[in-house]
Parts: structure tokens; sequence; C-alpha cells
């Protein structure tokens, strides 16, 4: 029997660049994830070969299945439009163009917290929700991803709202509360504040919180007190990649 070919999810990070084929029947890995550390100038090429070396690793198990890859940026059209965490050098590249002419396969480029959002209602805590779902990583910046009644609404930066005359995720992520030293129920109130901002700018009906503290939801998610229900994310760290293989197969 022919060995069944699936797509390939790999998620673009500071710090490493993280790929795995994904079964989507079962909304998992089909094989252990393979970790690559950035490189230290991330320039697209830079970052392009080793896009091709994870895909390389994985041929055998994904054949010529198109491939998904989340990047912490902006992306509209397939072209990067901010960078964070990465090199500048990747505001206006092509990037679908860029790693489908290096890889020789379809490839989609999408937003890291949009993928995790994909993920998740597909799989995860958003899974036949209707309605408007939210969203959020907490980790060194606000993540958002936006999910009307299963529809994607792409890149929300909801963690770059102004709020109390900043930039909502200098004081809310996840790495606030490290570098400050803050108490879960310090950074509660902090969180309290944001998602209570969020809620009456957009009323989602669901609000999912990802990032790697999601975790220890136990510790600061009973704290919060808004109209729609607030849970954890159920995929965890897998959820990016997950998405960006299901997106790659479906768009």
């Amino acid at each position: 029997m022919a060995r069944r070919h699936h797509p390939l999810g790999i998620d673009i990070g500071g710090s490493g660049i993280k790929g795995a084929p994904v079964d989507l029947r079962a909304g998992a890995f089909a094989e252990d994830r393979l970790r690559i550390a950035t490189p230290k100038k991330s320039t697209p090429h830079a970052v392009a070969e080793v896009v091709a070396r994870i895909a390389e690793h994985f041929e055998a198990s994904t054949g010529d299945s198109p491939i998904g890859v989340t990047v912490p940026a902006v992306v509209t059209r397939g072209v990067v439009q901010t960078a964070a965490n990465i090199d500048m050098s990747w505001i206006g590249t092509d990037a679908s163009n860029l790693l489908s002419a290096e890889l020789g396969r379809p490839v989609t480029v999408v937003n890291d917290a949009d993928a995790a959002g994909v993920g998740e209602q597909q799989y995860g805590a958003a899974r036949n929700v209707d309605g408007l779902v939210l969203l959020a990583t907490l980790g060194t910046g606000i993540g958002s991803a936006l999910l009307n009644n299963g529809a994607l609404v792409a890149n929300s930066e909801l963690g770059h709202l102004e709020i109390d005359g900043t930039d909502a995720e200098t004081r809310a992520a996840s790495s606030a509360r490290e570098r400050e030293k803050l108490s879960w129920e310090e950074w509660a109130d902090r969180l309290q504040r944001y998602f209570a901002h969020v809620e009456n700018l957009l009323w989602p009906d669901l609000i999912v919180v990802g990032g790697g503290v999601s975790k220890h939801a136990e510790n600061y998610l009973p704290l919060l007190h808004l109209r729609a229900p607030i849970v954890p994310a159920q995929l965890g760290n897998a959820a990016g990649i997950v998405g960006a293989a299901w997106l790659a197969a479906n768009t």
C-alpha cells in the first residue's frame, strides 16, 4: 500500500523554526516535529534555507503535498507587511512566492496567531462554536485571531490596541508578567483590563487563550470576569503548525 502523504506545517519564530507533517483527520502531528534554531540574521533567504531543510527531512511523509508556513507578521496575499522577532528585510517580501520557488511546492504563508486560531477552530477549543471567536496568544507579545462563524478574519493585531495610553501587549503579555515579576493576581488585573476593552469593541461569543502560559490557565483565567466564556487553547504549541497545514490544504 502506498504511503499516505500529509501536508506540512512550519512555524517560523524568533528563536526556532519548527515543522511537522499533520494528519488532518486527527488534527495532530503525523511525526515528531523537527526544530532548528532561527538564523541569527533571520533574513528571508536565510530562513528559507532552514524551511527547505525541514521540508527535506519530512519528504517521505509529505511528498508533494502543500506546505503552510506561519510568520510573526501581518501577511496579505502572501506578502509580509510587518516584522516581529524576524529581520526587518521581511517587510515587503512575497514570502509565498519565495518559499514556493525554494521548495518547488505550493506554500501558504499566514500570520502565526491566525494559524493557531484556525487550528483551535478546526480541532480544539473553538470547534463547532458559532458566532465570533477571539483567540489571543499571550507570549512575548499578544497575538490575536478572529473567527466569525468559522471564517478567519485575518491580521487583526489586537495586541497593539492602545489602552490607557500604552500599547496593550507591553503591559498584558506574558513577557510583561515575567519581566515585572507580577503575581498571577496582578497579571490577571491587567488581563481583565485588556479583555474587557476588547469585549466592548467586538462582543465575542468565546475567548480562547493560547501561548505557552495557557498551560497555567488555572492560575489566572478564574480571576477574570467577562461576558464571554474564556477558556485555554487545547492544542498548545501545536496549534500554529496544525492550523498552517490545514490552511495549506484548504486554500
